[in-house]
């Protein structure tokens, strides 16, 4: 199906090859202007140019073609030579009957369907998720959820940092506690126990413990970074170990990750890329990419359009130990082997920019992929608190996600619990979800590369560009449509109708766009042009509810009418908010 504005742009096309000029200037786009019209075009402008011809003059021959023009109320020509153009509203309720019959509400299969990789999420094992793994994994699941909507098949990774010091910390200090554990044992040739050693809790304390002691003694130090050694290669107590951090830690991400509605395809992380590595290296050794400076290992990226210094990718340090290159680079080759993705996605903050232009530059240069292969980063800001800092509890310590969240479901539920028409037993699930669009819409709506304020009394609001705003709006919607269905009417039978007041129209308008937004939210990954779509159409309709008796119209075509347009609002609400990643209540 043809987005609005397609199909504007194919009747301005015509008219101006009928006036006699290029169709190339017949360039449609929203009205600036919406008080004046609803769509313009200033193409007679850079026309006038080219036939040596005042620009007035052109627009009025164009509008002229326009006369027998089925989608136009309106269109004229004013000075200095723009043409503003005013939509039928028969026109616009035939285009929303025809997004109606649609699953996907027009918008259309891609030509080629594909295969994209996200990574996001990058948690790290045997550590808690704290409010700075919030945007990845928002913003992450949200560019999931669109690109598979668009038609695309989309796996998303969560790439956990599972293989490095951090893992040595760990094992050091349980051997400290516990030294008679089997593990640390190098006669034991039994089997190991099926029961980890320690509770989640008691690992998310040891780290810390361990990171902290690590700083002060250099000693315990070297133990930690020997350890760290004897299980990259291969250490059967250390390695059994390891297999007990990632199931407990693994199995509390997902409660948590869960708690935010996020899902990953895969849990993948750094240790799967090490059997690649050794190969890796000797491929870029072999073929000359790689060179040694100053003892490490490197592959130089600099190219001569640079404008600034950008170093070369290290490949092995001088010790012979992988880095953050070495594991994205293997990792990239595992993801080809696997699944030939047609693009990989990387979600992190933005402050790892350098480290993503040295590490793509580095895998089109060696052939690590494909040369069609998209490589595309996503760089976000951080999350401030009021007084535009990073967040941090009032302690001043980082706090953890899912104390975030418990906070905010707390706040969400003294307001739900205020309004006594939900039930009590509904007021926790109601406050939950309510909760959930209060955290990502309001992580959501920013552009994802700038810092925001994170507020909770702005972000929990009913009123304003938030997401209970927006779910508010959806239930209104569902309860007006849900009495209507108690009548004994069937809103699905409902035809539209031609729009008989201004706020009629402007929803219809609203509605009709939704292709287009998602299609534009898609092609520059950006959530957030989707929240503003959705706060700009829950707007036009609570003008429309507020100007409109609905339920109580007498006129039952009429009526009708009303609830096809409630209808279709409210689908294209409900899509927009599950490609968020959170979903409506039934009441609030």
């Amino acid at each position: 199906m043809k987005k609005l504005v397609e199909q504007l742009t194919l009747e301005l096309e015509t008219a101006f090859e009928k006036a006699g000029y290029d169709k190339k200037y017949a360039v449609v786009t929203l009205s600036n202007r919406p008080d004046l019209c609803e769509y313009q075009c200033n193409g007679a402008m850079a026309a006038a140019k080219a036939y040596h011809k005042a620009p007035i003059l052109i627009a009025n021959e164009v509008v002229e073609a326009l006369s027998e023009s089925a989608c136009f109320q309106k269109a004229e020509a004013v000075a200095p030579g723009f043409i503003n153009m005013t939509l039928d509203a028969g026109f616009v309720s035939s285009y929303l009957k025809a997004m109606s019959s649609e699953e996907k509400l027009g918008v259309n299969a891609p030509e080629k369907q594909k295969t994209i990789i996200i990574d996001y999420g990058g948690a790290n094992v045997a550590k808690p998720l704290h409010v700075g793994h919030l945007r990845s994994a928002v913003i992450g699941e949200s560019v999931k959820r669109i690109a598979r909507y668009v038609g695309h098949r989309v796996i998303g990774d969560v790439h956990l940092g599972d293989w490095g010091y951090q893992m040595g910390l760990v094992i050091t200090e349980l051997k400290k506690r516990k030294p008679n554990l089997s593990y640390f044992d190098d006669s034991f040739t039994g089997e190991y126990p099926k029961e980890p050693p320690f509770t989640i809790a008691e690992l998310e304390e040891i780290y810390p413990t361990a990171s902290a002691y690590a700083k002060e003694h250099g000693d315990y130090k070297e133990e930690a970074l020997h350890a760290t050694y004897l299980l990259q290669n291969g250490h059967r107590g250390y390695t059994a170990i390891w297999q007990h951090i990632m199931n407990v830690s693994v199995t509390d991400l997902k409660k948590n990750y869960g708690a935010l509605n996020v899902e990953f395809d895969l849990w993948k992380g750094e240790a799967d890329a090490q059997p690649y590595i050794p190969s890796m290296v000797e491929y870029l050794k072999k073929e000359g990419y790689a060179h040694l400076d100053q003892g490490a290992l490197v592959v130089d990226v600099k190219e001569e359009t640079d404008t600034k210094e950008i170093p070369p990718c290290m490949i092995l340090k001088s010790d012979g130990a992988a880095l953050y290159d070495t594991t994205d680079l293997a990792t990239l080759i595992e993801r080809e082997k696997l699944y030939q993705p047609d693009e990989v996605i990387y979600i992190t903050d933005k402050r790892q920019e350098l480290h993503f232009i040295q590490v793509f530059r580095c895998a089109k240069k060696t052939g690590i992929v494909r040369k069609e292969t998209e490589l595309t980063f996503i760089g976000f800001g951080t999350m401030n608190g009021k007084d535009g800092k990073p967040f941090k509890t009032r302690d001043g310590g980082v706090m953890r996600l899912e104390y975030l969240i418990a906070d905010i479901n707390e706040e969400m539920y003294k307001k739900i619990a205020q309004n006594r028409t939900v039930a009590e037993s509904e007021a926790k699930e109601t406050a939950r979800k309510v909760a959930l669009s209060a955290l990502k819409y309001g992580d959501l709506s920013n552009q994802a590369a700038k810092d925001y304020v994170f507020d909770v009394d702005r972000f929990t609001s009913f009123e304003g560009n938030t997401g209970p705003y927006i779910l508010y709006t959806i239930v209104r919607i569902k309860s007006i449509l849900g009495r209507y269905a108690e009548t004994g009417k069937n809103v699905q039978t409902c035809e539209f109708k031609e729009a008989d007041s201004a706020s009629a129209k402007a929803l219809m308008l609203e509605a009709a766009k939704f292709n287009q937004v998602i299609e534009n939210a898609y092609d520059e990954l950006a959530p957030h042009k989707i929240c503003a779509y959705i706060y700009d159409l829950s707007n036009a309709f609570n003008r429309f509810y507020h100007e409109t008796k609905i339920l109580a119209e007498e006129n039952e075509e009429k009526q009708a009418g009303y609830i096809a347009l409630l209808d279709i609002t409210k689908r294209i609400l409900e899509t927009c908010i599950d490609m968020l990643g959170f979903e409506a209540p039934e009441r609030m």
